[in-house]
């Protein structure tokens, strides 16, 4: 195995935990480190490279089902007999459908024309101007209970459909799944903790069903001799993505999401500069 090739694996696993699920697009920020770091070249092809970044969001899902394990074994062993179970079930159903829908629909078209870094910087911005404005709609309400739902046991199934309208809204590179789920739920009523926590459970059937179906689409592509490459980015966003999720948990008790808005905007002006200065050669 390539050792080169090995640490740009990690790196990008790395990417992918920290950033999967904090409102900043770890799809975006695949893109941009992919970039940098050449990852796409003779020996790992862009196809290849396609299919490793969908991947590897299986390990930062698995570190959500650990950090929620003895939630999800009772909502498992209550799916025939507790009502609140089946309604989570029910509800996590009808929020991942739009996303599922538009992009087996739309998804070639989108990568055709947006997975390149200057799309990507410009959905930052957009992203983070959306961030600012909905926080500051939403000041003095800081903390964990701040909406008319505090619990994502409290929703309805028009509440799920909305925050899945909301995360269709991701299918666009660099806008984040996880921003435009937990951002989307407090504008429609839920508090900072539900909207985070739906956001995390809604990752489970939606990242797992992309990584199934990238697996499966592309598995003419693949060979046993990738699967060093993809244990290491699948174990490396894992491992990054279990602190991830613990840290933001205790961050969002007293602090809003201005901080990543920021980011976002200042991000988004870096690339843009830097891209049409010639600093940077962003490679798509």
């Amino acid at each position: 195995m390539d050792t080169i090739l090995a640490l740009k694996a990690l790196i990008m696993g790395i990417v992918e935990g920290l950033t999967e699920f904090l409102p900043i697009s770890s799809t975006g920020h695949l893109i941009l480190a992919g970039s940098l770091l050449h990852f796409a070249g003779p020996a790992f092809p862009k196809e290849k490279v396609d299919v490793f970044e969908i991947v590897i969001q299986a390990g930062a899902i698995l570190a959500v089902c650990w950090e929620y394990r003895a939630r999800i074994a009772a909502v498992i062993g209550g799916l025939f007999s507790d009502r609140k179970a089946q309604r989570l079930v029910i509800n996590l159903i009808i929020a991942f459908l739009p996303a599922a829908i538009l992009g087996f629909l739309f998804s070639k078209k989108i990568k055709a024309v947006l997975f390149a870094p200057v799309p990507v910087a410009i959905a930052f911005i957009v992203g983070g101007l959306i961030i600012l404005w909905v926080e500051r709609r939403n000041k003095g309400n800081m903390g964990y209970s701040s909406g008319r739902i505090d619990s994502v046991d409290d929703m309805t199934a028009l509440d799920a459909f909305k925050v899945g309208c909301a995360q269709a809204f991701a299918l666009i590179p660099g806008t984040s799944r996880s921003g435009a789920t937990i951002i989307g739920g407090m504008m429609f009523g839920l508090s900072r903790k539900a909207a985070t926590e739906f956001s995390f459970f809604l990752a489970i059937p939606t990242l797992f069903a992309a990584t199934i179906y990238s697996l499966y689409k592309e598995r003419a592509l693949l060979s046993a001799a990738d699967a060093p490459l993809f244990t290491i980015g699948t174990l490396a966003a894992f491992v990054s993505a279990f602190l991830c999720v613990r840290w933001l948990l205790r961050y969002i008790s007293s602090h809003d999401f201005t901080v990543f808005a920021w980011y976002r905007i200042l991000f988004g002006l870096v690339i843009l500069g830097t891209a049409y200065s010639g600093v940077v050669a962003w490679v798509e």
